[in-house]
């Protein structure tokens, strides 16, 4: 009895297909990875307390009015346009490039959240840290 062996062939592993996968998966991991990082507005949110706050020594302040029909006015000064880049300008100017002033933000009841979202991301985008809502305190019911 004769035993024969078959003659083998090589076996190699064809690395052209796992070098394809492996371009797609980097590819893939990189389109959806965000390189920006996101800017957010941290707010420090008020105190209802009852009475008349009391007065502060600020030197200056700015103060964003919001009507009802979403229009802008900084400081008393009523602005032409009620856009992002036009509020955005005006508190530059108004500013002066110091943004460590004290913004207030106050809108009317009735205001559409559109408005006070831009006013809120105009003061974000120029990097104003100091950011305040003004509200009224709620009357008790009799």
């Amino acid at each position: 009895m004769k035993f024969r062996r078959k003659p083998r062939e090589n076996v190699e592993i064809n690395l052209a297909s796992l070098i394809d996968v492996v371009f797609i998966l980097l590819l893939f991991f990189v389109v959806t990875t965000t390189f920006t990082r996101e800017t957010q507005l941290k707010v420090e949110l008020p105190e209802a307390v009852s009475g008349t706050p009391p007065e502060s020594a600020e030197p200056k302040r700015l103060e964003v009015l919001i009507d009802a029909g979403g229009s802008y006015s900084l400081n008393g000064q009523a602005l032409l346009s009620s856009d992002l880049d036009s509020l955005m300008r005006a508190l530059q100017k108004e500013s002066a490039g110091d943004n460590d002033l004290p913004l207030v933000i106050s809108a009317d009841g009735k205001t559409p959240h559109r408005a006070v979202v831009t006013a809120m991301d105009a003061a974000g985008k120029l990097g104003f840290a100091h950011l305040r809502i003004t509200t009224v305190e709620a009357r008790a019911a009799p």
